[in-house]
């Protein structure tokens, strides 16, 4: 019983002297569209490699802030594929009552391998500003 005891309190020292994990590059930025300049006003912005993924959500005015862990911490160093999800408002229902969501912006942005947009971060880099195209009008 007392070498149990003894294990849980050096991990438990050891999770407390670690801490929150460092090296974390503050990431923020502004989404806006390439016609006009107005910011896009909902979604999730998210940069993701083959190991590691943070994201951060879309304010009204197109602002951004990437969070790895928690909200706003931001990410490690590396080189980010980026791409937008979510950025869709419902009109109407479907003839089942579900809501029906349109896209606000190009397909290409949806998705890393499409979007067209990378980042290197390193300890200077701390903010995109990046602009996406609008949603082909539907017939």
């Amino acid at each position: 019983m007392k070498k149990t005891a003894g294990i849980c309190i050096i991990l438990a020292l050891l999770f407390t002297s670690v801490g929150c994990p460092s090296g974390l590059v503050p990431m923020s930025g502004r989404v806006t569209y390439s016609d006009n300049g107005e910011p896009l006003e909902t979604g999730t912005v998210s940069f993701t490699t083959s190991r590691f993924h943070a994201r951060g959500t879309i304010k009204e005015d197109g602002r951004y802030t990437i969070g790895s862990y928690t909200e706003d911490d931001g990410l490690p160093p590396d080189t980010y594929q980026i791409y937008v999800s979510g950025a869709v408002r419902y009109e109407g229902e479907d003839k089942d009552g579900r809501p029906v969501a349109v896209p606000l912006i190009d397909e290409k942005f949806t998705a890393p391998a499409t979007s067209g947009l990378t980042l290197k971060v390193d300890g200077s880099t701390k903010t995109l500003d990046f602009q996406v195209d609008r949603a082909p009008a539907t017939k």
